[in-house]
């Protein structure tokens, strides 16, 4: 075991001017931890903190904190770090990939109370376990096969999703700026209740093992409600709280958090599919429910185009960290009515469309836990032989 410290000089980046020239000077921010979808550029300054190929990079602050990305060369962003070796016998590769199975750890331990940042001593006293060098590449290059896997399902399931949205375009065009002059209703108008939830007396301290489900902000997210990390209630808090108790096909919207990726989580909505009466909402989400005679599945793809986060983006207020929508602004949500055979059409499209969402979907899964299985194993010595 060797002490990351030992190992690495920890440099934070700074913030850089952008360039709107390939000036040579890729500008490296959070986003580009994940993908190379798109590529910045810096002009040169001899302020600028920069990374090669040996470096390892972390997002230091923020809600991504955490996020580690490597075999990246440019300009370090102000929000994250540079892990640069400081001894010879360390593949990058394979430090990288042991950050990343230490990513709850490492998120557990941060310091801010409202904007999470990497606690630098927590980070600088992690215990990497270093075998030689050839078995820390044979272990890498599992991984980056495992990895590989997972990366081919979400890149399908994507795809998948662009072409929901290709579809969408193709039969009613943008349905905020609605070019194909569809008749436009304030969704108040199709709803028959738009209310948020309350947080129960007591906050949290009245949460139970199980009972009420009570959906709060992270468990909804865009056409999906996540079930990790849920709360439960007990039925005498729900009876309390009947004015946001749920209704099969609710539509659940977020109403505060950040606004400036897709999945920031202001703006996020999901359908909820559960029994009557058999869940609940906390102050930060909103329930939509609609009228019997409108299609749920289409408003809902409306609320989740990449063209609404615009118009939310647009309505909403507070500061850049903590955004929010007002019940007026949900309220007066533009909604395209195009012909009701024509909703239909597309509903059925887009259910074959979601079928086979769903097959990559239980693939990813596995592919997740094959991934994560082995990251576990690997820095356990129980991946390769000595």
């Amino acid at each position: 075991m060797r002490k990351l410290s030992n190992l690495f000089k920890i440099s934070k980046g700074k913030k850089a001017k952008e360039s709107d020239n390939d000036t040579g000077l890729r500008y490296i921010q959070i986003g580009d931890l994940r993908n190379d979808d798109i590529l910045k550029f810096a002009v040169k300054s001899p302020s600028n903190v920069l990374c090669d190929l040996n470096d390892i990079l972390i997002a230091w602050d923020g809600a991504n904190a955490g996020t580690i990305g490597y075999n990246l060369k440019g300009v370090v962003g102000s929000t994250l770090a540079k892990l640069t070796p400081k001894v010879e016998g360390v593949n990058v590769d394979y430090v990288g990939r042991f950050l990343q199975s230490k990513f709850k750890y490492l998120r557990e331990n941060c310091t801010g109370a409202t904007i999470p940042h990497i606690s630098r001593p927590i980070l600088e006293s992690l215990q990497i376990p270093l075998p030689p060098i050839f078995q820390q590449q044979k272990i890498a290059n599992i991984l980056d096969a495992a990895d590989s896997i997972k990366q081919k399902d979400l890149t399908l399931l994507a795809k998948y999703g662009d072409l929901s949205h290709a579809l969408f375009l193709d039969m009613f065009g943008d349905p905020v700026s609605n070019p194909k002059g569809w008749k436009v209703k304030k969704l108040k108008e199709i709803s028959t209740k738009i209310h948020s939830g309350n947080t129960p007396k007591g906050g949290s301290a009245v949460y139970v093992q199980e009972g009420i489900t009570f959906f709060r902000s992270q468990n909804v997210w865009k056409n999906r409600l996540v079930h990790e990390d849920i709360a439960f209630i007990n039925q005498a808090t729900h009876d309390k709280m009947m004015k946001s108790s749920l209704k099969h096909r609710d539509i659940l919207m977020t109403k505060t958090g950040r606004i400036n990726t897709e999945n920031s989580s202001l703006g996020r909505a999901a359908m909820y599919l559960g029994e009557d009466d058999k869940a609940n909402v906390n102050g930060h989400v909103y329930f939509i429910r609609l009228k019997k005679e409108i299609i749920n599945e289409f408003v809902l793809h409306i609320l989740t185009t990449k063209e609404y986060r615009g118009h939310i983006r647009n309505v909403c207020v507070g500061g850049i960290d903590k955004r929010q929508l007002n019940k007026g602004h949900i309220e007066d949500f533009p909604i395209i009515d195009p012909p009701i055979e024509l909703q239909h059409q597309f509903i059925n499209q887009l259910s074959i469309i979601e079928q086979q969402k769903s097959i990559t979907q239980k693939s990813l899964k596995k592919s997740e836990e094959l991934f994560n299985s082995l990251l576990q194993k690997a820095f356990k010595g129980e991946l390769v032989q000595n």
